[in-house]
Order: structure tokens, then C-alpha cells, then sequence
């Protein structure tokens, strides 16, 4: 948990993003490991809760780290905020007909849709779509959409906001800097949601309130906090091209673990259990 949160905080300044992406594969599996009594059908909403919960603090880090670059844009984020949060209401609501392996299929899915575009960026081949960010009815529906699935998905909107922003003109250092700050106006509010819908359940891992884990929470925490600075600071040294084919190769390794995981019906892989599952298959 310590390592997945050192990695998790560097990613996020790095990218700009929560850290969801090493956080809920690294759960899954260390919970699934740890917690053998514990019902694995809801493993999944406890990575995605807890994942949410770190990501309060790492976005915040984060956010603090580049703005003292002054490249984080709050007045997008002011203007975007209540249109996140509601989606973020919407995705709790769905997650709660969700089971674990249509959690896992929905973060392999987006993950790799997500990471297809950074690696062979299409849309933005020829430039920007448009000179500003989107307004009205289309900044309504595009935040709504980016902090539902965000919510089922367990991270903090960051690479959905990048593609947004440098699809409306936005530099990409900038872009990565101000969607820092989609993860904690999507964070705050998803976590809320994650203890309350998890109150009364059965079956989850020790040290859970509700569907967020305070054991992993903390020891994910107090890594990320050291290293997401570190991240923030390297990303203003790489070349921006370099810097979306980076994101784009770290995010279709995540998504092919987790479908992988989904389908086969197992934890993503983690060392630790595959030499428990040895020594067990062995005797030893």
C-alpha cells in the first residue's frame, strides 16, 4: 500500500490526475489477498471508494504544486464544479446496481478508450476543435458526464479533463495542471457517497467504513503526499508530445490488467499472490 501510494502520487502530479489509476488494480489486489472472508463481489467498491477518498489529497497536492508554477486555471474549475458534482451524484447511484465484475469491465473499458487516445491522438492531429472551453448545455452535459463516470470508474477526472482542455486550445501543461482540481470537486463528494452507501454491508475488509478502507486510505495517503511535488515538478521538464504518449502507454498496461481480471475472474496480479497461490499449490 505505502509503494502503490508513492507511485499513485508521483502519477498524479506527473499527469495531473488522482492517482485511480494505480490505486484501484493495486487494491483490488491487496485486499482480495489480505481479506479472505471478505465478500469478493464487493472488493471492488471498496477499491473504488478508497480510491476516491486518496484522491482527495493527492489532487490537492497536486493542484498546490502547480499552481505555484501558476498554470492551474480556477476559473474553469468554478465554472465547471456544479456541473461535476451532479454527475458525480448520478455515478453513486449507478455504482449501487453495479457488481464487481461490471466495475472492473467499466475501469478496463474507459481506461483503454482513454489511453487509445493519448497514444494515436486522432482528434487532435490537426489542432484544437475550438479557441475556448465549451459552454452552456455542452459544459453541462460534458460535466456531468466526466464526474459520473469518473465516480464509477474511482478516479479523479484528470485524463478525461486533459482531452477536454487540449481539445478546446488549452496547452497542455495547463491542462494537466487545472485538472488536478477535478479530483477534488469530484473526490469530496463521491467519497461521501462511497461510506454512506457502504454503511450496514457485510462481508467488507477490515478497517472499512462503508465502502472506503481507513487502513489503505492511510497508508496510501501519507506516501502520495511526499511524491505527487516530485511528479509536478518532472512534468514541467518533459516535452508536451512526450508527456501524452507517457500517459497514454501507463494507462492501456492499467486497462488490459484489469480486463483481464474481470474476465478471468481473479485479482489483477500482484507478486505477493502469486507466490502465496505457489506455495500453496506446493505444500510448502
Amino acid at each position: 500500500m505505502l509503494a502503490a501510494g508513492a507511485l499513485a502520487g508521483f502519477v498524479a502530479g506527473l499527469f495531473g490526475i488522482g492517482g485511480g489509476f494505480v490505486v484501484v488494480p493495486a487494491l483490488a489486489a491487496v485486499l482480495t489477498m489480505l481479506s479472505p472472508g471478505s465478500d469478493t463481489s464487493k472488493i471492488m467498491h471498496v477499491a473504488i471508494g478508497t480510491s476516491l477518498a486518496t484522491i482527495i489529497f493527492t489532487s490537492l497536492r497536486s493542484v498546490q504544486a502547480h499552481a505555484r508554477r501558476g498554470a492551474v486555471d480556477f476559473a474553469i474549475l468554478k465554472a465547471w464544479a456544479p456541473w461535476v458534482v451532479a454527475g458525480v451524484l448520478l455515478g453513486l447511484i449507478i455504482a449501487r446496481y453495479l457488481d464487481g465484475q461490471a466495475l472492473k469491465i467499466t475501469f478496463g473499458v474507459g481506461v483503454f478508450l482513454m489511453s487509445w487516445h493519448f497514444l494515436f491522438p486522432v482528434l487532435t492531429r490537426r489542432g484544437p476543435l475550438s479557441d475556448q472551453m465549451p459552454t452552456g448545455i455542452m459544459r453541462g452535459g460534458l460535466g456531468s458526464f466526466l464526474g459520473g463516470y469518473c465516480t464509477l470508474l474511482g478516479i479523479g477526472g484528470g485524463t478525461p479533463a486533459v482531452l477536454i482542455m487540449t481539445l478546446s486550445g488549452q496547452p497542455m501543461h495547463r491542462a494537466i495542471a487545472t485538472a488536478a482540481g477535478f479530483g477534488t470537486i469530484i473526490a469530496v463528494p463521491a467519497t461521501i457517497g462511497a461510506v454512506l452507501g457502504g454503511l450496514g454491508e457485510t462481508g467488507l475488509p477490515v478497517g472499512s467504513l462503508g465502502y472506503v478502507n481507513l487502513i489503505a486510505a492511510l497508508a496510501i495517503i501519507s506516501m502520495s503526499m511526499i511524491t505527487a511535488p516530485w511528479g509536478a515538478a518532472f512534468a514541467h521538464s518533459l516535452n508536451a508530445a512526450h508527456l501524452g504518449r507517457a500517459l497514454g502507454a501507463y494507462l492501456l498496461i492499467t486497462s488490459c490488467l484489469m480486463l483481464a481480471s474481470a474476465f478471468t475472474g481473479a485479482a489483477p496480479a500482484a507478486p505477493e499472490l502469486i507466490l502465496q497461490t505457489a506455495e500453496t499449490d506446493h505444500g510448502i
